[in-house]
């Protein structure tokens, strides 16, 4: 095959790795580009295309999040990973670890970790690359990379849930829950929400959010049922998408611009968390991105209007 072939059919690997390291679509295409860039201009033939493209992906990802790190420090409230609707890289021997480490909430445990723990818990727990790949990629020995990986692997069982839910039963209580939400039905809200659900909003001093996060089923119900009703009024849509392999909604402002995401975090039988991206930013790749400020000042005009 010519480079533009080999790398063509490696480019949704060489996505989903950089995609996983960064947390950022934007960034992800970049790094797949700049690894391009590097493919095409080396006079020599790697003897593993695989293991020379996903090296420089990572290579580059690290320097990026390096660089990520100290802007994610000052980032005005929560940050969540920019939404994904759909992974280009599918394997099914590694179809349980892949949809895990794309989620919502695996990616951000995943920040916990320094840049090398997280590349090396990529590579090799998402993928299953050889130490010695891994090693290469990250310009470590294979005995400093075990060493990263048990770092790792602590950190990410620290915050992981003890009872995933099956893809049905999300699915189910998926469809209730926006149902419900269209409705403006606080007590069906209700009876699908843990006790403990949190309701959080990453808008990145961009766009309209909460101030803090909303705690407990009582009050995230009332917040839902009360405000999506008005927001349905002023013709706001969403249409239900899996986002980062969970379910979840794109939302659109009457115009049909991308408003923000939402995606439920479904455990033991119950919604716990419920995140939504408005940060404009992390949008775009999604289509052309609402004005959410004029969008809030209309549903704060539906509201004076309804009483």
């Amino acid at each position: 095959m010519s480079k533009v072939d080999e790398f063509e059919e490696l480019r949704p690997l060489l996505f989903s790795i950089a995609y996983r390291v960064l947390g950022s679509v934007g960034e992800a295409e970049d790094a797949v580009q700049e690894t391009w860039l590097r493919f095409a201009d080396s006079a020599t033939t790697p003897t593993s295309t695989k293991a020379f493209l996903s090296a420089a992906v990572t290579r580059i990802s690290i320097d990026v999040l390096r660089s990520a790190r100290v802007r994610r420090e000052k980032y005005v409230g929560p940050w969540f990973p920019e939404p994904l609707l759909d992974d280009p890289y599918q394997d099914p021997a590694r179809a349980v670890e892949l949809a895990d480490s794309v989620s919502v909430a695996s990616l951000v445990l995943l920040e916990r970790l320094s840049p090398l723990e997280r590349a090396v818990f990529v590579l090799r727990e998402v993928f299953a690359f050889g130490f010695d790949d891994v090693a290469a990629a990250v310009g470590r020995s294979e005995a400093a990379c075990r060493q990263l990986l048990v770092r790792a692997r602590r950190h990410m069982a620290d915050g992981r849930p003890r009872f995933a839910a099956d893809g049905a039963e999300r699915q189910e209580l998926a469809t209730r829950f926006f149902d419900a939400l269209r409705d403006g039905d606080v007590g069906g809200l209700r009876d699908l929400l843990a006790a403990d659900v949190q309701l959080v909003g990453d808008g990145g001093g961009k766009a309209p959010q909460l101030a803090r996060a909303v705690v407990g089923a009582r009050s995230a119900a009332r917040l839902l049922g009360t405000v999506f009703p008005l927001m349905l009024r002023i013709d706001v849509t969403f249409e239900r998408h899996d986002i980062n392999g969970q379910p979840g909604a794109v939302f659109r402002a009457p115009d049909g611009t991308v408003l923000h995401t939402m995606v439920l975090d479904v455990r033991e039988g119950r919604i716990q968390t419920i995140r939504t991206v408005l940060n404009p930013d992390k949008l775009g790749h999604l289509g052309p991105v609402a004005d959410a400020w004029a969008v809030h000042r209309q549903v704060q005009a539906a509201r004076r209007a309804a009483g």
